[in-house]
């Protein structure tokens, strides 16, 4: 389902949820469908967060921020349309995101209950998170608020269903 939650022109998007819904896969093909470029947060993670995150150890809103502004910078740098795999779970990480990169940024919201996540995560092969730190994902988590340019997209349909309805979203409000 597709809830729609503000009204503005904007040129990047920021793909967010938990671990394991989906981020880098949705905004990947964003990207390709749109003619912009994928900005993996992953990767823009320092060393010592990847570590306390492969040790089992969740991160802290200090370990975030600096994270959070290489995110938003690598938004800010980018002239041509920008789909970020981002966590963004809190709303003053998205507050940051879209104030660090000046400028109004579309947060699509991939969603399902945590037992869906789990499942997908207990399956995933090569990734840093584990599904340990998903409970903490998810009380970490605030949803979006009707004052954020955001949309959120049930993630247990097919991936091609996913894309056309985050599509939706982008159409309406894309620059």
């Amino acid at each position: 389902m597709v809830v729609l939650l503000r009204h503005c022109k904007v040129k990047h998007f920021v793909v967010m949820g938990v671990a394991g819904c989906g981020k880098s896969t949705i905004a990947s093909l964003l990207a390709q469908r749109l003619n912009g470029k994928m900005v993996e947060a992953d990767a823009l993670h320092g060393a010592s967060n990847i570590q306390k995150m492969e040790s089992g150890e969740a991160l802290t809103d200090d370990d975030r921020w600096p994270w959070l502004a290489r995110v938003a910078n690598a938004m800010a740098e980018t002239p041509t349309p920008v789909f970020v795999s981002c966590s963004a779970l809190r709303r003053a990480y998205r507050q940051s995101l879209s104030d660090n990169a000046g400028l109004s940024v579309g947060f699509i919201h991939l969603h399902a209950e945590q037992e869906v996540i789990a499942k997908r995560m207990s399956a995933r092969q090569g990734h840093f998170m584990p599904e340990s730190l998903l409970d903490s994902q998810y009380q970490t988590l605030e949803p979006l608020c009707d004052d954020e340019l955001g949309v959120v997209i049930d993630i247990r349909q097919p991936i091609d269903a996913v894309v056309e309805d985050a599509l939706v979203f982008i159409k309406q409000y894309k620059d």
